[in-house]
């Protein structure tokens, strides 16, 4: 007995098809050209996933540098301090600290420095 494909095949293209919808051209289009394009897109969202926890850390690094410049200290002295003075504030506090509260930073500075 002979078995055709074609309920099973216009579901399986149909899936590819949704998931490449907002591709360009025929990326969207066509199955062949949007399964290629849907193989590398899933591939660069799951890479960038991990990719964007080590940008936002990078970014917080950064933004607590600068404020601690502005209190006359090394970040690294700064992280050694707090480490010291059993601070335990995440990166991703201490840099929203740094921008919206300006003195309760210094002060956390302050005692960091004080356990140098």
């Amino acid at each position: 007995m002979r078995v055709k494909t074609g309920v099973v095949r216009r579901r399986r293209h149909k899936k590819i098809l949704k998931l490449a919808r907002g591709f360009y051209s025929g990326r969207r289009k066509h199955f062949r050209k949007a399964k290629e394009q849907l193989e590398r897109s899933l591939c660069y969202a799951f890479r960038d996933r991990k990719q964007k926890k080590r940008d936002f850390r990078s970014l917080w690094i950064v933004r607590i540098n600068a404020a601690c410049r502005i209190n006359d200290i090394s970040y690294s002295k700064f992280i050694h301090g707090l480490k010291r003075a059993n601070i335990e504030l995440d990166r991703k506090i201490l840099a929203d600290m740094a921008i919206s509260d300006p003195q309760a930073f210094a002060s956390v500075v302050q005692q960091a420095k004080a356990a140098l």
